[in-house]
């Protein structure tokens, strides 16, 4: 399966004013390094739980349909499928009705179960599945723990900006950033 960002989220889950407050920092002169942190941290915290943290696009693409009913989704958390497009031989595209299949959203990884396996006689990335995947649009809406992580992550890479060796400082995750996101790992598909 294959995956692509459609809408990229309209925020990130930690404003630079929350940053700036954290790390005690006033003026402008660190802006610039403090955004590019933020974005780093953001991606680095949905990657290593495997979830999507503010409400975002994606675009899955499959050869076929798998061989049971169930299509296990990489991005969670799920807010909504949005559509599934299968594609023909020929290249006509056939949208599934939403009631020929039904969104499993609390599971993880989230999963969408057809009624019955649909039997289109598929080419490479035959089938689209548009799906928006986060905890909302607001930063608000992700948990605290995770926005805590990111600060974490952006404070101890702002105090060790380079590569410093084996010690404790070369880590690229400071102490407790573990802790804050086990119970929010996604298991791998």
């Amino acid at each position: 399966m294959t995956a692509a960002l459609i809408s990229a989220p309209a925020t990130e889950p930690v404003s630079l004013a929350d940053v700036k407050a954290h790390l005690r920092v006033d003026g402008t002169a660190e802006d610039s390094l403090l955004q590019a942190a933020i974005l780093a941290a953001c991606t680095h915290v949905e990657s290593e739980t495997r979830r999507k943290l503010i409400a975002q696009g994606w675009r899955l693409y499959l050869d076929e349909w798998p061989s049971g009913r169930a299509i296990e989704l990489p991005v969670a958390p799920l807010i909504s499928v949005e559509s599934i497009t299968l594609y023909d031989i020929v290249g006509a595209a056939h949208v599934l009705d939403p009631d020929d299949y039904r969104v499993d959203a609390a599971r993880l990884p989230p999963r969408i179960v057809a009624k019955l396996r649909p039997q289109a006689a598929l080419y490479d990335n035959g089938i689209e599945i548009d799906v928006t995947a986060g905890y909302g649009v607001s930063s608000l809406a992700v948990p605290a723990a995770l926005r805590q992580a990111i600060l974490m992550l952006v404070a101890h890479w702002y105090e060790h900006r380079g590569a410093v060796g084996f010690d404790r400082a070369g880590d690229v995750a400071p102490l407790g950033f573990e802790a804050l996101i086990a119970p929010y790992r996604v298991r791998a598909l």
